[in-house]
């Protein structure tokens, strides 16, 4: 790893929220192709999921995500659990960044797909009695329109297509539905 990505990694973990949010920029754009340095900085992004920071766990979350395609020893599918924990983070925030970026774990392999296929199902149903429900469910069919779109899988299709038809309120399964017209 070069000493820019490390000083980034390190600044990711700061509690200069300026000098946070420009290092998670750069390992971001540092991670949208996979990296040979992932495993160098694995089990601090993973230790970081339980931080007492809400914006350390946001940015750790969202990283992992980033790197599941950087994992070829499949290290993701034993951290899954923790990582799909912060999408009902206490902070919705939080939790909200996570889940819109889980889906690119998806898209990594078929194990790594199902896993989350199966992982999102079980929020998009636990979900019911939070807050933000409708938010939330909307945000889980979007994963699964995005992993769609990338591995261009029917099973995702139809496990997306299912799930809108559990949707008791007409209204709310209309704008769900409206994610997979027209594409």
């Amino acid at each position: 790893m070069n000493r820019a990505i490390q000083t980034n990694m390190d600044n990711l973990w700061s509690e200069d929220r300026e000098l946070q949010n420009r290092a998670f920029f750069h390992i971001l754009e540092a991670t949208y192709k996979p990296v040979d340095w992932a495993y160098e900085v694995w089990d601090v992004v993973v230790e970081n999921l339980k931080h007492k920071d809400n914006h350390n766990r946001a940015i750790a979350a969202q990283v992992l995500c980033n790197l599941a395609k950087s994992d070829p020893k499949n290290r993701i599918l034993k951290d899954f659990e923790t990582l799909l924990a912060v999408t009902r983070d206490e902070r919705f925030v939080t939790a909200r960044h996570s889940l819109q970026a889980i889906w690119k774990v998806g898209a990594v392999g078929k194990k790594q797909q199902k896993v989350v296929v199966e992982g999102l199902v079980d929020r998009f149903k636990s979900c019911v009695a939070e807050k933000n429900c409708t938010l939330i469910r909307y945000d889980i069919l979007q994963d699964l329109r995005n992993l769609y779109d990338q591995v261009k899988d029917e099973k995702v299709r139809g496990k997306a297509l299912e799930l809108i038809e559990t949707e008791a309120d007409l209204k709310y399964r209309k704008k769900y539905a409206s994610l997979w017209r027209g594409r």
